[in-house]
């Protein structure tokens, strides 16, 4: 059985001209190759492999890159079998932990901006002029991404994932979605490089500055797999307005190397990022279900919120597999737990007479609206035995018309906030309407805000008329019941 630390410290020895000190087995990836950090004369990254073609290809891919002037790193030798090799250590900073606060709490400061810049733009050399010149026979498995690139990831998709959670499904009709797919996946693709694994884990930060490992699976293949790949990284987190600003900072950086039509390049790319999301399901299927590695298992509800975004705007050329991929989104076993980590809002109409309502979830702050500038229904006697809820006082109200213009300008403002709170997993946001009685302006008011938030965003809300002692929980309006 072979012994990668003995043969790696021999390698190194050979290599260095003294031994290693210290050998220490780096954290494991998705795949099976094993990295180890070796100490001494120097630092060194090991590398075992159990196949040779894989290796021949990362280390000629490398040579290549460093030849354009790409920052990656440099293999200084190999063993005779191939299946061991020492290469440039580029330190343990990666970009996925140097954006760990933004990750977290989906607010990327400046710094963190500015390194997922700099990688974005950094892409379309690696594609562009990293491929020129490039021998792409020399790639692992394949050298180019074509129809068997394509059917594998979608049945690896199919077999890994999507069996493995037990739902039914007719796989005829999904296999000809597949093979359309296939289809607009392949039409017209360049002679560029696609890196196939183009995400944070794969990018170290060396002195402010993005260096590339983890490319051995490139091929020939079309720019916006890896846009898709970086930009909807399950994980990630990046908020829409981020994203945009990332994807407009790579659409300028690949005008420089060839033109770009803005529309077709987002139509298209849109293509590549449901399948791209398909085949990260298929890994975290294989590696959380099959492997029992529990972080893949983690990441799969950040993969399916991703393919619960992309499924809001309809994909009419795959029309049974976007009927499937609905139905896998609302399984039981993810949406129960997605109700779990739900933002819940709590609206509550008041009377300001017996105070401002408590928020118990102890998080405090949210809004509180004062109602009392809109005429009053209650200073008229025939409408006392009404509330906000009534038709006569809901007539009242909008025909008055300064209860639309009151809420006209809520929506907006609360809206911002039940963003942010998602983004960010916040877990509880609390907005209150006050009027002289709790009965009229107030109540219609929350009732009005709770449809208004139910209608537009996949959360909770509890509705509270505290003085008329009535409540209504809001179901989410995505999840199936």
């Amino acid at each position: 059985m072979i012994n990668p630390i003995e043969l790696l410290g021999k390698l190194y020895a050979g290599y260095a001209g003294s031994p290693a000190e210290t050998v220490t087995e780096l954290p494991s990836s998705g795949s099976n190759r094993r990295y180890f950090r070796l100490t001494g004369k120097r630092s060194l990254i090991g590398v075992y492999g159990t196949s040779v073609r894989e290796n021949n290809a990362f280390i000629y891919i490398a040579s290549h890159f460093l030849s354009k002037g790409l920052p990656v790193p440099e293999v200084y030798c190999r063993s005779a079998d191939g299946l061991l090799y020492l290469q440039e250590d580029l330190g343990d900073g990666l970009l996925f932990n140097a954006i760990e606060k933004g990750r977290l709490s989906c607010v990327f400061d400046e710094d963190e901006r500015l390194l997922l810049r700099k990688t974005i733009t950094m892409l379309p050399r690696i594609q562009v002029a990293g491929a020129e010149g490039l021998d792409f026979t020399q790639c692992y498995p394949q050298p180019a991404f074509d129809d068997r690139s394509v059917l594998w990831d979608l049945n690896y998709f199919k077999y890994c994932f999507l069996k493995a959670t037990g739902m039914d499904f007719q796989e005829d009709l999904l296999e000809d979605d597949f093979g359309r797919m296939c289809a607009t996946l392949l039409d017209g693709t360049p002679k560029t490089f696609l890196y196939r694994d183009f995400q944070s884990r794969n990018v170290i930060i060396r002195h402010g500055e993005p260096y590339f490992i983890d490319f051995q699976g490139g091929r020939q293949g079309p720019v916006c797999y890896d846009v898709a790949s970086f930009l909807w990284q399950a994980r990630a987190n990046y908020p829409e307005a981020l994203r945009e600003a990332l994807l407009h900072d790579y659409i300028l950086a690949l005008r420089q190397y060839m033109p770009v039509d803005e529309g077709a390049f987002r139509r298209r790319l849109r293509h590549f990022v449901l399948f791209r999301t398909l085949q990260v399901l298929g890994a975290y299927g294989f590696r959380g279900y099959f492997e029992k590695k529990p972080h893949f298992i983690r990441s799969i509800p950040c993969a399916l919120d991703n393919l619960r975004e992309l499924l809001a705007d309809d994909y009419p050329e795959y029309p049974y597999l976007s009927l499937v991929l609905r139905r896998l989104t609302e399984l039981k076993q993810f949406s129960d737990e997605r109700r779990k980590h739900m933002l819940t809002v709590k609206i509550v109409s008041f009377a300001y007479k017996k105070g401002i309502p408590n928020d118990p979830s102890g998080n405090g702050g949210g809004f509180v609206f004062d109602c009392r500038a809109i005429n009053n229904p209650g200073k008229y006697e025939r409408y006392n035995a009404f509330t906000g809820l009534d038709e006569p006082v809901i007539r009242f109200l909008e025909d008055e018309g300064e209860v639309s213009v009151f809420l006209k300008h809520i929506y907006p403002l609360v809206e911002a906030s039940v963003k942010r709170y998602i983004e960010r997993g916040f877990a509880h946001l609390m907005v209150c309407f006050g009027c002289t009685g709790g009965k009229h302006r107030s109540v219609y008011c929350a009732r009005e805000l709770a449809q208004y938030l139910h209608a537009r965003y996949e959360v909770k809300i509890s509705l509270i008329h505290r003085e008329q002692n009535i409540a209504y929980d809001f179901e989410p309006a995505h999840i199936s019941r």
